[in-house]
């Protein structure tokens, strides 16, 4: 399939969120964390500019020509190794994602603490051993779904994985995405993230391929 692609920029940030939040309006994660139709509809996208913010300062968005589609994409280094003559660090002595949901929350919507759940499990889910490539959204606006937009948006990064030998994180955010990712080289984790009273997430790993 023949698509255009682009490298989104801060002139683009509204079209990102608009794209976002309607390609997510209907995602049974963004349901659990703004449960009833109304309050997601007038709140989702705050959620949804806060990530494409953090992704145009640090990432890169890849954005189909038309505005149909984007993907968000965050290079993550390793995690730093702790010295061996250092004793090991008390539990919660770093909390710094524990702070930066936090911070998400009160910015996206300070009342519900789902904003700040969730982003705290997903953080504690991320694999932190290995430098990588994580794909930390990837929406197709209602419409045009099914046509091979996400699959044109994701195959030049991991081709890009390939080469430089590095590897790729997602977590698949419904079972229907699962099968597509795996068709790309993603093999799901022997966990899942399963939000309480809510759906089940299913982070994925792909090892480049010679």
């Amino acid at each position: 399939m023949d698509v255009a692609i682009r490298r989104a920029d801060r002139n683009d940030r509204e079209l990102v969120v608009r794209v976002l939040d309607e390609a997510f309006q209907g995602d049974p994660v963004s349901g659990w964390v703004f449960p009833g139709e109304e309050h997601r509809r007038a709140t989702h996208h705050r959620l949804m500019a806060a990530f494409a913010d953090t992704v145009l300062a640090e990432g890169r968005i890849d954005l189909v020509e038309d505005g149909t589609a984007c993907a968000l994409w965050l290079p993550v280094p390793a995690a730093p190794v702790a010295e061996p003559a250092e004793p090991a660090a008390p539990a919660g002595a770093d909390d710094t994602a524990g702070d930066e949901a936090e911070t998400l929350r009160q910015e996206v919507d300070p009342e519900n603490g789902r904003v700040e759940l969730i982003a705290r499990l997903m953080a504690e889910a991320h694999p932190a051993d290995r430098a990588h490539e994580y794909l930390w959204m990837i929406g197709v606006v209602p419409g045009h779904q099914g046509r091979g937009l996400g699959t044109a948006l994701i195959r030049p990064v991991l081709e890009r994985c390939d080469r430089e030998g590095l590897p790729a994180y997602l977590e698949a955010s419904s079972p229907r995405s699962v099968p597509l990712y795996e068709r790309l080289g993603f093999a799901a984790l022997d966990r899942t993230l399963d939000l309480p009273d809510g759906p089940r997430m299913w982070p994925m790993w792909r090892e480049p391929r010679g």
